[in-house]
């Protein structure tokens, strides 16, 4: 006769630490009963005010076998007995352990990533954008560091005067200085996601004195924002591109055996997550270390909105398609949390998408093992294409142009279509009218460049971070139009002179292996008047904006510049 499943329910605090019972030198699953019912009572004697726990999974231990549910805490626990332990620190106590808590504890790891979101339905997002009256505008007025860095005046009147709707572009702004004009498009700047995630970092580090605070990586691709971010503490435990770094903030190169910060991390260090995401790799070490995951991820609801849409898609049987590059942070926590749900691939651009639909249109043996060798690394563990690429569905990198992305949808469409007809397509492309899940920041602000590079130019500036995919993007669409009057550059220390601008050439840009910087001439004689168009990537602060103009109106004699106030003054009438 079979023993009936005893319910164990498994209480962690908002450090993600469980809840264990301690007796002696033993330890052992602090609420357990023979049903839901009396499990629950033992937690709630401990912790009267617990989430509604949830059934997660099954395991065994000697001939008793049982049902897992799972439940957060907020408060310390009422029993004596009862304290808690970070999953790191269970790892190290085994041999301490009963039975029937290791043998819980060996089938935690596919639903650690769930842990510190136990709090948070499937549809909510872990941080919502705060709405303009919520904003907390005085953590960019603390001093006078960040005044310069993130106040402008010219920079608010434009968006109040062109900036009608938030996804809509509209005409550009126009200062007229006299000797010098500057067009500057109704959409630039940070989006609302990179405005969460700087205020939640500065606010983070205001309200944990004496604390370790780390940023999981760069909060943003902007090298200004961030070191001013070091500057008041924050340290970051990897790099862009998920390389180590030592206690002595240097990247350590693999194999090394020089110690890195990951390992010297404890539960009363601050970890943030910052807007691009997390891979589940780095948050499962976040959680096993007890740290606070939810209560520091500063991930772009626009991110984690990708992340929900790629789930639904696998639900629905598709295979996720992710547009976007793979060394890019979001996208690898894109492909980390889409994996989970459904077969999945990067691609990287139009003509990668190509190579799939060659296939899909007249699949061979030669055309499935060419795939399988380009995208190696780019997959799903077990994807074959002459499974995988029956029925599709793509989300993106936000970073990335979203009329791109909308191009490669439209391109699986039209091959199904023409194999199985214009009627099959729905069911072969899963959300093909659904845009959604593509960021509107990213295109709105090309979209205003647009409609600013129909007046005519002796030159464009686009600032942001070597590093800013977005950034990239927008210059890509000055140049096509302008050649070398286009720069790219970082600040208005890229401005040398006149006659020397330090522009930086993106590494995709083919000319060269890796990104470097070029001198280019702005214009061969000063004389007035010029017209020059002024942006910024989603993560280039005002300040810096407002500095670029200050630093150009320097070129010309001063006799000859209308006066700021005014300038701004006729803004705003």
């Amino acid at each position: 006769m079979s023993v009936p499943a005893q319910v164990v329910i498994l209480a962690f605090n908002l450090s993600n630490q469980l809840a264990v019972r301690q007796a002696g030198t033993r330890q052992g699953l602090a609420f357990v009963g023979a049903d839901e019912a009396m499990a629950t009572a033992r937690l709630q004697a401990c912790f009267p005010t617990p989430l509604p726990p949830a059934e997660y999974f099954t395991c065994t231990a000697g001939a008793l076998s049982y049902r897992v549910f799972f439940t957060q805490v907020d408060t310390d626990p009422l029993d004596a007995e009862v304290s808690f332990r970070s999953l790191e620190q269970l790892d190290q106590t085994r041999p301490a352990q009963a039975a029937s808590l290791a043998a819980v504890l060996a089938g935690l790891e596919p639903h650690l990533i769930e842990i510190p979101y136990l709090h948070l339905g499937e549809n909510d997002y872990i941080y919502r954008f705060r709405v303009e009256r919520h904003r907390n505008r005085a953590i960019y007025q603390q001093d006078d560091a960040a005044r310069s860095l993130y106040q402008s005046q010219l920079c608010e009147a434009i968006k109040a005067l062109a900036r009608t709707n938030e996804r809509t572009a509209s005409a550009p702004a126009v200062l007229d200085f006299g000797a010098v004009r500057y067009i500057i498009p109704s959409h630039f700047g940070f989006c609302l996601g990179v405005k969460n995630a700087i205020e939640r970092a500065y606010e983070t580090l205001a309200e944990n004195p004496g604390r370790r605070v780390f940023m999981l990586s760069e909060l943003i691709h902007n090298p200004f924002v961030n070191e001013d971010l070091l500057g008041r503490g924050l340290r970051y435990l990897q790099t862009d591109k998920g390389v180590p770094i030592s206690p002595a903030g240097v990247p350590v190169k693999p194999g090394s055996t020089e110690p890195v910060l990951w390992d010297s991390l404890t539960s009363d260090d601050v970890v943030i997550i910052p807007a691009f995401g997390a891979t589940d790799e780095d948050k499962r070490r976040l959680i096993r270390k007890g740290l606070k995951v939810a209560q520091y991820d500063a991930t772009c609801m626009l991110v984690e909105k990708v992340w929900k849409a790629a789930r639904d898609f696998g639900r629905a049987g598709y295979t996720v398609i992710i547009h976007g590059k793979s060394e890019h942070e979001e996208t690898k926590a894109t492909f980390s949390n889409s994996r989970r749900h459904a077969p999945s691939l990067i691609i990287r651009n139009l003509d990668e998408a190509r190579l799939l639909g060659d296939y899909i249109a007249a699949p061979d043996e030669a055309k499935r093992a060419a795939i399988l060798t380009r995208f190696a690394g780019l997959h799903t563990p077990g994807f074959d294409p002459a499974r995988h690429l029956d029925r599709l569905a793509v989300v993106n990198q936000t970073t990335l142009l979203m009329n791109e992305t909308a191009a490669i949808i439209e391109y699986f469409k039209s091959v199904f279509a023409t194999r199985f007809g214009a009627a099959a397509t729905a069911d072969h492309v899963g959300g093909a009218d659904r845009k959604d899940t593509l960021c509107y920041a990213t295109q709105v602000n090309q979209d205003a460049l647009q409609r600013a590079l129909t007046v005519p130019l002796d030159a464009a500036f686009v600032v942001g971070g070597k590093n800013s995919s977005n950034t990239y993007q927008l210059y890509r669409v000055c140049e096509q139009q302008l050649g070398q009057r286009a720069y790219f550059i970082q600040s208005e220390k890229s401005i040398l002179s006149p006659a020397q601008i330090l522009h930086y050439v993106f590494p995709s840009a083919g000319r060269g292996s890796a990104g470097h910087t070029e001198q280019l001439p702005l214009w061969k004689d000063g004389e007035g008047p010029k017209t020059v168009l002024i942006t910024g990537g989603a993560s280039c602060p005002d300040g810096l904006i407002q500095q670029v103009i200050t630093r150009i109106n320097g070129f010309f004699p001063p006799g000859s510049l209308r006066d700021m106030a005014q300038v701004l003054a006729e803004l705003k009438t």
